[in-house]
Order: C-alpha cells, then sequence, then structure tokens
C-alpha cells in the first residue's frame, strides 16, 4: 500500500469501498507563514568596498639642494620637532588635499631615511635629474599625481613654512573648475609708483588636473609654470593670504623657522 504523499492527507474509503482523492495542499492562512528558508553562505570573498579616487593631490617639491641657504636640502631642515617636508605634508593633508605626491632629488635617500613620510596618502617619487632645475620636478610631480585620477592639482614648494592648514582650505575653497587658484601674500605685493600695487602669484596654487599637464610641460629651468600663467591669466584668480608665505632662501629667512 502506497503512502500518501508529502503534504497531501490519506482519505479512508467510501461506503462503496472507493478510495477517495487525496485532500488538495492547503495554503497557509492569514496571520500564518511558511518556515524560512536559511539563505546558503557565499561560496566566495565578499569584496570589500574601495575608496573613492582622491579628488585633490598635492604636488610638493622638495627636490632642491638648498645650495643658496647652505644648509643641505632644504627638506631636512629641523621645524616644530620634525623636518621641514613633514611638516609641509601635514599642512597639505591638514588643509584638505586628499594626497600627496613629494619629490626628492638632492640626497634623496637621505632624506626618505630621516623623514616621516610613511602615511599611505603620501607618495614619494624621485626627480632624477633634478639638477636641471625646479621644472622637471614639477613635470615628474603632475605626472605622479595625475595617475591617481584628480579633479585638481595643488602645486607646493617645501620651503614656504609660513603656508598652514588654513591657507591651502582658503585655496581649495576658491578654486573654480577649469581654473588656476594661485596666492598672494602681504609681502609679494611689489609697489609701483605708476600702476599703484602690482600683484605677484606665488604658492601654493590650484590647477585645474586638464591644465596641470600643459602648464608643467611650459616649465623650463627654475621658472616653473610661470609662461603658463602669463600666457593663460584670463584663467588666473588670485587668493589673498594674511600670512608670511615667503621662500626660505637665505640666512635672512632663518626667521621663519621660528
Amino acid at each position: 500500500m502506497k503512502s500518501p504523499r508529502d503534504g497531501q492527507e490519506a482519505r479512508s474509503p467510501d461506503r462503496r469501498g472507493r478510495r477517495r482523492a487525496p485532500l488538495p495542499r492547503t495554503r497557509p492562512g492569514p496571520g500564518r507563514s511558511r518556515p524560512q528558508r536559511r539563505a546558503a553562505p557565499y561560496p566566495g570573498r565578499v569584496p570589500e568596498p574601495t575608496d573613492p579616487l582622491p579628488r585633490t593631490v598635492a604636488v610638493l617639491l622638495a627636490a632642491g639642494a638648498g645650495t643658496r641657504l647652505g644648509r643641505g636640502p632644504k627638506a631636512l631642515l629641523p621645524h616644530r620637532g620634525g623636518t621641514l617636508v613633514d611638516h609641509a605634508t601635514a599642512t597639505l593633508l591638514a588643509g584638505g588635499c586628499d594626497a600627496v605626491v613629494v619629490v626628492l632629488g638632492a640626497e634623496a635617500a637621505r632624506v626618505r631615511a630621516a623623514a616621516a613620510l610613511d602615511d599611505a596618502r603620501v607618495h614619494v617619487v624621485d626627480n632624477p635629474t633634478w639638477e636641471s632645475g625646479m621644472a622637471s620636478s614639477l613635470r615628474v610631480g603632475v605626472a605622479a599625481a595625475l595617475d591617481l585620477s584628480p579633479a585638481r592639482v595643488v602645486v607646493a614648494h617645501v620651503d614656504q613654512p609660513g603656508v598652514g592648514p588654513d591657507d591651502v582650505a582658503r585655496l581649495l575653497a576658491a578654486h573654480r573648475p577649469g581654473r588656476v587658484t594661485a596666492s598672494r601674500w602681504t609681502a609679494a605685493v611689489v609697489p609701483d609708483v605708476t600702476a599703484g600695487p602690482r600683484p605677484r602669484w606665488a604658492h601654493p596654487l590650484v590647477v585645474d588636473a586638464a591644465l596641470a599637464a600643459p602648464a608643467a610641460a611650459s616649465a623650463h629651468g627654475d621658472h616653473g609654470a610661470r609662461d603658463f600663467l602669463r600666457t593663460h591669466s584670463d584663467l588666473v584668480d588670485v587668493v589673498d593670504h594674511p600670512g608670511d608665505g615667503r621662500d626660505l632662501d637665505t640666512e635672512t629667512d632663518l626667521d621663519l623657522l621660528d
């Protein structure tokens, strides 16, 4: 005798000996639910979410030998319990940059060993032709920065200890897509008796990513992208900073390290 199928209830024969048809399966009534099946475990490794690409990448030019100052690479000058390159890198990150490309040249191995550049957001690159001038370091740094697919690139110098996080944040807040935003410091305003105060573009500056490569390509010697800025002055906005953004070039500038 066959047993009834799962979900069906066996019926006894009727008076004439005929077997009654099994009852149909019933659906759960209101308020009753079917038992829930447990999901099978994922057979592979669940992919972890990745961080978005950085929007703002800074290029910190720190390859010079500090010949005029005569104290070795400026990157290694002591400042606030660390080195000047440590201070400049921390300033850019605190000011809102997502990553910093540090370009080294003179005594690069010694700078790497002495500086604290092990933050995951810091990318250190070497410029083997640093002696040819700042332009080559700018090209090396911009190329490395564009590999990180930013929307804009900040260009900064390691020998400006007067630059603070608020100055960097001010630049980023003022920057508009497709343009360049340069700094202007109080000490950089040159009086002209005939035309009044003449603004001078200074670092740090913010360059739209689409302009960064042609700006770097136009650089030569120690002049950086000055010619590019002059040719495309209609694209340049200027932000005033209240601090002292002098370059630390000679003994007379050592007060910046106090």
